[in-house]
């Protein structure tokens, strides 16, 4: 989930902050605390102290250890009967209706489905990429937060074996 994140976020701290660094009044005997110029963070306007700063939130996983948790979250759906191997199949034009018609014939209008096919197909992706809670993936690209993320998984006949060498 790591790396999902964009790292942007930043405050100003006071070498960032616009004003002047003219010292705004005596060191002793005005009864408050030492503060320097305008950008003090003890005033308000201030820049921020260890406030946040750009990073990268990425975490490395081993090729093996990801394959693991493919198979698991693969093995998961199974159990689970998320999965519905469906003859491969193509349509003639991009028609939102096309896919509607699959996805009602197997009872999931209302679920977020993953449609896992074996190549790219341009009208398939076109007819699925409107529909608000429909996922199009190649079997070579799956990863396990989408199989754990979805209701139901949609396999054609062509990816079943791709997966099989997971």
């Amino acid at each position: 989930m790591g790396n999902q994140r964009q790292g942007t976020h930043k405050s100003k701290e006071r070498s960032e902050v616009s004003g002047s660094t003219r010292k705004l009044g005596r060191q002793k005997g005005g009864g408050g605390a030492r503060r320097g110029d305008i950008n003090s963070p003890l005033l308000r306007g201030g820049g921020t102290v260890f406030g946040p700063r750009p990073r990268d939130y990425r975490t490395k996983l081993n090729k093996k250890v990801k394959a693991l948790a493919r198979r698991i979250a693969l093995t998961s759906s199974v159990n689970d009967k998320k999965i519905f191997v469906i003859e491969n199949f193509s349509f003639d034009a991009p028609k939102t209706k096309s896919y509607m018609n699959i996805a009602k014939g197997f009872k999931l209008e209302d679920k977020k489905v993953l449609l896992v096919m074996a190549g790219v197909d341009e009208n398939v992706l076109l007819s699925v990429r409107n529909v608000p809670n429909a996922l199009m993936a190649q079997a070579v690209d799956l990863n396990a937060f989408t199989l754990l993320n979805t209701d139901a998984i949609l396999v054609t006949e062509d990816s079943v074996a791709i997966l099989n060498e997971f």
